[in-house]
């Protein structure tokens, strides 16, 4: 990722780092000595070609420090072995953990950029036993070769699908134990939280967070003090790129990410459950 300042209207991500973590998270960067609260999440959370995304929204609304740990492109995998990160969530008065895909992480069948989770590293010979037919060394990014193998062999596939599920919730058992039970989990995407097949949904490989059930989100709640479901309205999906800040090469990108509107609803249905988890843990 550029850490510059985005063309057409001055918007910048002051990129910053904490501690030993070799992740540029967006800033400006907080006290981590003070009362705060983390957001841990993929590209939503960070927020790109967005002002105010929603981390700074429930800052602005309850006046507390909120710390945004989003990373573009980030899955499980840029966080459950970073101490750093596991360390400061842990310390946070609450951390709300975005739903992030199952398909960027690394597994038994290919192994993922510690933190460009979009980027393929390698396939295991079991997945070229599977398709021995793919030259593996074709690909660059996760979804590219996920959709070639989709491809080749809707079969196969669904053989890699279980993998990557039962990775996911291993995983997220993982990081959400070292954070600890004052987290929320947020569903924020376009996309219905479902037990339906994924492969009903419209161009299902590009759906995000990629092979996710309800039932895998529900199988977490006793991590978890609550879940929270945001899921933007026709209207604020409608809004397109309005208020959003991009170079006109990123344009395309830019129609993809959740709208400015999106990340307002989603604060506001987040803001209620934060203070109930304060409450609940007497903090206030």
């Amino acid at each position: 990722m550029k850490h510059d300042i985005i063309e057409g209207g001055g918007l910048s991500y002051a990129p910053c780092r904490y501690g030993m973590s070799r992740i540029f998270f967006r800033g400006p960067k907080r006290d981590l000595e003070t009362p705060y609260l983390a957001f841990l999440g993929g590209t939503e959370t960070f927020g790109k070609f967005i002002d105010r995304p929603f981390p700074a929204l429930v800052e602005r609304e309850m006046g507390r420090t909120c710390v945004n740990f989003g990373c573009v492109n980030g899955g499980v995998d840029a966080f459950v072995n970073d101490p750093t990160i596991m360390a400061a969530c842990h310390d946070a008065d609450v951390t709300i953990v975005q739903v992030m895909g199952a398909n960027y992480l690394s597994n038994r069948f290919y192994s993922v950029h510690p933190r460009r989770n979009d980027r393929f590293l390698r396939a295991s010979t079991v997945l070229q036993a599977i398709y021995d037919e793919v030259d593996f060394s074709e690909f660059t990014f996760i979804r590219h070769m996920l959709g070639a193998l989709y491809d080749r062999s809707p079969d196969r596939f669904d053989i890699v699908v279980s993998e990557l599920r039962a990775a996911w919730s291993a995983r997220m058992r993982n990081m959400l134990g070292q954070i600890g039970k004052r987290s929320i989990l947020l569903w924020f995407s376009r996309e219905e939280l479902t037990d339906e097949p994924w492969q009903s949904r419209d161009k299902p490989l590009s759906a995000d967070p990629l092979f996710i059930t309800r039932s895998m989100v529900e199988g977490l709640s006793d991590l978890v003090s609550s879940t929270v479901i945001a899921r933007p309205s026709d209207i604020a999906l409608s809004q397109g790129t309005t208020g959003m800040y991009f170079p006109s090469l990123e344009a395309k990108a830019a129609a993809d990410m959740l709208s400015v509107n999106s990340h307002i609803e989603a604060s506001a249905k987040l803001i209620p459950k934060i203070k109930e988890s304060f409450v609940s843990s007497m903090i206030i």
